[in-house]
Formats: C-alpha cells, structure tokens, sequence
C-alpha cells in the first residue's frame, strides 16, 4: 500500500497488528534490525501506553550515533500497517534510527482518539523522544544509546508522515523544540475548513467565523471507523472507551460530529465547534513551530485540499520558520502517478519526492550544510516532464468577468447586461465525488449538474494553452430574497449555501471538474457581495478548449440549504462578478 493511503484505505479496511520483535525482511534485511517496544507517556492528564517498533540501522552504537526518524499512521492504521512501517524501514536502511509507533487510540496504543491534540499527542511524542535521547528507558527497560545528540537529552530526530500523521508532526514541534525537521505530507490546517469548510469571509489562512458547509462522507467515515474499533480490533486496552455515547473519541469530537450532522448550528454551540476545531488544528500553534518544515500536499485530495497546506506555508514562512512545499500528485482522493514518492516501492532515491525529503533530511539531521534542499515551490505537471518550480505560490494575474448572457469575458466592457437564476431542490442535485468510492473500489458517477439548479460562464474557445496554478478567486454578488428573510435567525443553517467550481470544457462539449473540487460557501450575508476562494489547482486548459465558472446550489458530497431558496445573479459592464486566476503560461481569451 502506497503512502497515499495512510489515511485512505485505513477508513474501511482494519489492519494486521504485530507485537513482537522480529527480524527484519525485504531488501535491505541485513541493514537493520526491528524491535517491538511500549512506552508509559503522559497525555494531557492522562498517561498511554504507546506500541512501537525500533529500527536500529547496522553499525549504529554510542560511539557511531546515527539521527532518528519518529513517525506514527494515518487515522486508523497503526504502526503495522504498511504505509507507516514502510517510513521505518526506508530510513533505517539508509542509516537513520526509526522509531515508528501507532498514534494514540489506534492499533495497540492506549487513549482516546483526540485528534493529534498538541496537549495530548503531542505531549505523549515526547516521551518518545526522550527516549531517543537516552534520558529514559521503554517500559522494558530499553535504552537507546545510539542517537545523534544535539546536546544533553536533545536527540537529533526528524518526523514524517501522512495525513494524520502529518498533524501530529506540527503538534509534537509546538510542544517540543528538540524536533530538528518535520515533512508532512497531505494533512490539515484547520480541522474546522477540512469538515465543513466555508470559503468565503475567511480571517487567518482558511478559517471563517462563519460555520461552514458540513463534509459529511468523508466526515462520518472517520467517525464510524473511530467508534466502530470495538469490531475492527477486539480487545481494546480500557483507556481508550470513553462513554457509551462517545466510545473512542474525546467528548468534545463527538460533540461536534453531532451538531455537523444535526444541520443546525445556534451561534453558541458553533462557535464552540469552531474553537474546539481549530484548538487541535495546526492554524492555532503554528506559532510555536520553528523546526524547518518541508510541506507536501496532494492535488488531488478533497479532503485537506491545496489550500490547507498553503495557509501553513504562509504562517511559517511569516514568522522566520524555514520551509518549503512541494504539491504533489496523489492525495486522499486518488492520483498516484509513475514515478511519485511510495514508500512502499522504496523508491526515496528515484522519485523527486523522495529526493527532497532525503536532501531535507540530509540538511537538518546530518548537518550536512552543503546539501541543496530545492526550489522554494514545486509543483507536479502531467503536461510536461519533471516539476514546475517558483519562488513562491503563483499569484493571482488574470481577471475574467461574468457576463449576463453566460459569457466569461476578459475585459469589462464586454460584459452584457443581464440577470439569470437557479434554484435548489430538496436533494441535491450537482455531483462531484463520491468521497469515500475509491477507497473500496467502487466506481463513482462523473461530474454533473441538473439543468436549472445552477449557472455556468463560459469563455471562447482559447487561442492557446492556459497554465494555472494555484487558487483561483472569486467576487461575488447574489440576490436571495428568502435568504434574505432568514439569514439573521441566530442558526447559521438558515444561510446561503452555493459552490463554485472551475470546468475544463472540450470541443466536444464534454466538461472535467480537475481534480473533483468544489468550494463550499455559506454566504454571512446576500445583500452583500462577498469573495470565494476556490481550491488550488495545477491544470492545462489546452488550446481550442474553454474554461467554464461555475455556482451550483447542491453537491452530494456536503449538506446544503435548508429549504428551497433561489438566487439570481445581475451583471452588467460596471457591477458583475469577477473571477481571478492565477495564470503562469498562456491568457484566457
């Protein structure tokens, strides 16, 4: 199994567990040995037991220390599972100490699911670091006396991992500064985006006050595997049942799955979501985080989106903390292509990925100063050989305008006056995925939405290739008249839902949603306009094609308007919506 699936595969599928040393096998069999260990940690105000295995690479003693790689699964793996023991395995047989464990609640580790809480995950990563840096013992009374130091009882140790074990990497080095350098891969900013996200009104990075619209498979997916562990994985150490109305999360988890699912959000106990949400979520401790920071993001990921890792990039990069990002192919949704990183094959040396993390490693664990760490941004291109690279994420550069008679138009004045509508009905009726179909093999419908529950500008054909990388942006105005009547009840619900969203037109007429993405918006007010951030995209819009702007009053993938509430929207050359694109090659016509 692919790193891809660190947080993918595990949502159906429980794992084999192991708890016993063994030896190693594969390849590299001779280049490392792998001990079975557990650990007593404090967590917050309790104290787990953590499983882990220690991979303890040839040569490596108290006299020939080697730096250390911690790593923990995605969300309901565990340290067997073959995405996770695969980062142990790797580093170890390139001459890194790997210290791999099942996160808290999973596989064998003690504790409540608690979301990679910086006060509880990240407190019980530290014990394992102290651990790695000799200054106590597993609870069999291991010792490692074979880890680089940086000083006393501070190992030279580097994280990894995906998903949530990406989270967890942020939240250890918000409560710990001995991490010396963190990658990870495809995981959130904010908890309260990645569930229910509203892209509009948003304050710092991805986060609005505004409760956004609920993500329900994907949401309830990682519900039901969490509380349904007492099937999955019988005989459950006892710290890890909380209530019989919330088995396996923290109350406060259980608490905000069932208000997303009541569809009703009282100002009081949103706002309580939102807190709670974001109290667990990187975007609320980032500040703490200065260990350098390789970022990689999945462009195909509906889950935590492109948009998520670029909040963090951004706060990091503000505050002095050294980082990078690179956006790669495959994420939760998919999109594994020859030649990306999949630690699985082993293939760190061959895959540009795996060359940025080796030489991100090779910088700030082995100090070797000399090594070059890459681009400050990369991008993966299926248009062309190799990475785009920038000094930055592409900025916004082209405005296009939304005419009344259905056009997308680049210059205002030619813009028609006109007005159009769409309604919604009681189910939804816009398609973009089916979230969790891939995961279990199903196939799942393409794109679609139903004539009259939505509105599509569409430019000319284009004269040549459009490159776009990044998020697209729109400005907005709708006119609601019974949203307007009930959009200052007290309950966000009562507010607009839309989505926007971005085709790829053929000359056939045939329509590509890239990637699958939507953005969700719950509008705080419709007699004002207001701004949609759109999901980061790399895509080509190939020469004769068109590029179609979309908002749709439903998608089946998220919970939409409570009643039936039509939108019309005016245009006219001095008021329209203006759509903004970040475009690095090429201009729509």
């Amino acid at each position: 199994m692919s790193l891809a699936h660190v947080a993918g595969a595990a949502l159906l599928a429980p794992l084999a567990l192991t708890g016993t040393a063994h030896a190693a096998t594969g390849p590299a069999a001779s280049a490392y040995t792998v001990t079975a260990l557990k650990f007593t940690v404090g967590a917050g105000s309790h104290s787990c037991t953590v499983d882990a295995d220690l991979y303890r690479p040839a040569g490596a003693d108290a006299r020939h220390p080697a730096p250390a790689v911690l790593a923990t699964n995605g969300f309901g793996g565990s340290k067997s599972d073959g995405s996770t023991d695969a980062i142990g395995k790797a580093f170890a047989a390139r001459g890194y100490v790997g210290l791999v464990y099942s996160g808290l609640g999973f596989g064998k580790s003690g504790c409540l699911i608690t979301l990679d809480d910086p006060a509880v995950d990240g407190r019980a990563a530290t014990g394992l670091i102290d651990f790695l840096a000799g200054t106590r013992a597993a609870d069999d009374g291991t010792r490692a006396d074979f880890v680089t130091k940086d000083g006393k009882g501070d190992p030279r140790v580097g994280m990894i991992g995906g998903s949530y074990g990406g989270a967890i990497q942020l939240a250890a080095a918000s409560v710990d500064r001995r991490v010396d350098a963190l990658v990870p891969l495809i995981t959130w900013n904010d908890l309260a985006y990645a569930l229910a996200p509203n892209n509009t009104a948003t304050g710092k990075g991805v986060s609005s006050d505004t409760p956004g619209v609920f993500k329900w498979q994907w949401t309830n997916g990682f519900y039901l595997l969490g509380e349904g562990q007492t099937i999955t994985a019988p005989a459950l150490d006892p710290s890890r049942f909380g209530s019989l109305t919330c088995l396996h999360f923290a109350a406060q988890a259980c608490d905000t799955i069932r208000l997303l699912n009541s569809g009703r959000y009282p100002a009081d106990r949103a706002a309580a979501m939102l807190a709670y949400a974001r109290s667990v979520s990187p975007v609320s401790y980032l500040g703490k985080v200065k260990a350098p920071t390789l970022l990689v993001q999945g462009q195909t990921d509906s889950l935590f989106n492109l948009n998520e890792a670029t909040a963090t990039y951004r706060t990091l990069t503000s505050q002095g903390t050294t980082t990078k990002m690179i956006w790669q192919s495959w994420g939760h949704s998919g999109g594994q292509v020859p030649g990306e990183l999949d630690l699985g094959e082993g293939n760190l040396e061959t895959s540009y990925v795996g060359q940025r993390v080796l030489a991100w490693f090779d910088r700030y664990l082995r100090h070797h100063k000399k090594t070059d760490t890459g681009p400050e941004f990369a991008y993966y291109r299926d248009w062309a050989s190799g990475y785009g690279t920038a000094a930055a994420v592409p900025a916004l550069s082209q405005k296009v305008y939304l005419s009344g008679d259905g056009r997308l138009v680049d210059n205002r004045s030619k813009v028609a006056r006109g007005s159009r509508q769409y309604t919604n009905g009681l189910v939804p009726t816009s398609h973009s995925e089916s979230s969790l179909a891939g995961l279990i093999g199903l196939p799942d419908p393409e794109p679609y939405d139903t004539k009259g529950t939505y509105l599509g500008w569409t430019s000319a054909p284009l004269t040549s290739a459009v490159d776009v990388v990044g998020a697209p942006k729109a400005t907005l105005r709708v006119v609601s008249p019974k949203t307007e009547r009930v959009q200052n009840s007290g309950d966000a619900a009562d507010k607009l839902v839309l989505f926007a969203k971005v085709y790829d037109v053929a000359p056939d007429g045939s329509r590509t949603l890239v990637n699958r993405l939507v953005s969700p918006v719950r509008v705080p007010d419709v007699t004002r306009s207001f701004t949609v951030h759109l999901p980061g995209i790399v895509h080509r819009y190939a020469a004769g094609h068109r590029l179609e702007f979309v908002i749709a009053a439903s998608d089946s993938a998220y919970v939409g308007n409570r009643g039936i509430k039509p939108v019309t929207v005016v245009s006219a050359p001095d008021d329209t919506g203006v759509l903004e694109l970040p475009v690095v090659a090429g201009r729509v016509n």
